[in-house]
């Protein structure tokens, strides 16, 4: 049986990974020359299962309100009249209940721990390297009053099965000397020692290089997909620029790209496209660096330690499919990096990146089989799509051999 897997990031490539070691012919398609090109390239490198709120709340609001006007936030938004944002935004209003984002929150906080011990096992299994690092992440805040605000927020994780410690700075300089020189503006953290760091790009292309020699996986790179042909309930054929592919099952793992294609065949998969902007720094000093993941959480900038790197990502902006980014765009995320951990590096020897988020109005990924009998979905995974990788594609790998996936489909499964 032959399963095409359309989308070369870590989404596609855990996906073909598990489709693989099941037995079946496997041909991972990607449309650059390199995987994980796109949004896995980039990413703040955050494994974290602490981070699985959902987006869309009472609060996010207010949030979207001021980012009209407060070029300083986190999150931007340009309106514009793209009738995709304006359904979409639609949907989001509607998640944007208490009780709504109460239910959204557990769905993904069920799919990050399954899927953060999917990550772990492949590792072990595969022995691919990826500047791993487990020590955990700290969600540290600079005042008291923010520190007792998302302490409160995050109850709703530590009820519900993670392990969350609410320490002070001293405890905080402890775990992480890096920040000691930052600590006297840094009020206390919530530390999530079970969450991990990790670079995605470097896992991905990895873990295909292995697949592809230890798997029936073979790797389609340069070739981009321009439709889908169906005959009854089944799709038969993936269109290409390099010609076409029959195949017995697809799985779409076009994270942003996915609606593009799908509107092709008239399935309406709820995705917009959220730009994200980060910096990789080599270290000069590393010593100077951090030792694991942090999230500052009053500046909504996240980092991570990526072997002898500093990766340094924030902001959250609607501007359609616009990948472009100017020097201005970070420097506000360079600036708290130099805050956090002056001297460790040069900001001359930045790599600069920006990359586009599948976001879904609710933030709960999309899976499983869409209309067709043989078609399948894995996408839409949002700001935390490192996490969420490689459990939706054990899950999504189930379901395409016919198996009841090991966790509760509840609010995972594709509804059109």
């Amino acid at each position: 049986m032959k399963v095409l897997v359309l989308g070369g990031g870590v989404v596609g490539v855990a996906a073909a990974y598990y489709l693989g070691r099941d037995g079946y012919e496997v041909e991972l398609i990607e449309r650059n020359a390199e995987l994980a090109r796109e949004t896995s390239y980039g990413n703040a490198g955050l494994v974290s299962p602490g981070d699985s709120y959902a987006w869309a709340s009472p609060a996010a609001l207010a949030v979207f309100i001021k980012s009209l006007y407060r070029p300083d936030l986190g999150i931007k938004v340009r309106f514009n009249l793209d009738p995709h944002f304006i359904a979409w935004g639609w949907k989001f209003l509607f998640e944007c209940t208490h009780a709504r984002a109460h239910i959204n929150t557990l769905r993904k906080l069920r799919l990050a721990f399954y899927s953060k011990a999917c990550i772990n096992e492949i590792a072990a299994a595969t022995k691919v390297d990826y500047d791993a690092d487990g020590k955990g992440i700290l969600y540290f805040f600079r005042s008291q009053e923010t520190l007792d605000a998302g302490a409160k927020h995050m109850r709703i994780l530590s009820d519900n099965g993670l392990t969350l410690d609410v320490i002070g700075r001293e405890r905080l300089v402890e775990l992480e000397p890096g920040l000691k020189a930052a600590a006297p503006g840094i009020a206390g953290a919530v530390y999530s020692p079970i969450d991990q760091t990790g670079d995605s790009c470097k896992f991905s292309r990895n873990l295909a290089s292995w697949c592809a020699q230890n798997l029936n996986v073979r790797l389609r790179l340069g070739t981009t997909v321009t439709g889908i042909e169906t005959q009854g309930d089944r799709v038969t054929t993936i269109l290409t620029d390099k010609g076409r592919l029959d195949c017995d099952a697809v799985v779409i793992a076009l994270g942003p790209e996915t609606p593009l294609l799908t509107r092709k065949i008239g399935l309406n998969v709820p995705i917009y496209p959220v730009k994200g902007y980060s910096a990789t720094l080599p270290l000069d000093d590393p010593a100077k660096g951090p030792t694991m993941g942090g999230v500052d959480e009053d500046r909504l900038i996240a980092y991570s330690r990526l072997g002898d790197r500093l990766r340094v990502a924030s902001t959250a902006e609607f501007a359609g499919y616009d990948r472009s980014h100017r020097p201005s765009d970070f420097t506000r995320l360079l600036a708290t990096a130099e805050d956090l951990f002056p001297g460790a590096f040069d900001r001359a020897k930045a790599e600069y990146w920006a990359g586009l988020r599948p976001m879904t109005p609710a933030s709960v990924p999309i899976l499983g089989r869409a209309r067709y009998a043989n078609l399948f979905l894995d996408c839409g995974h949002g700001h935390v799509g490192w996490t969420m990788a490689c459990g939706s594609g054990k899950f999504v790998a189930d379901l395409v051999s016919g198996r009841k996936p090991e966790i509760d489909t509840d609010g995972l499964l594709y509804v059109n």
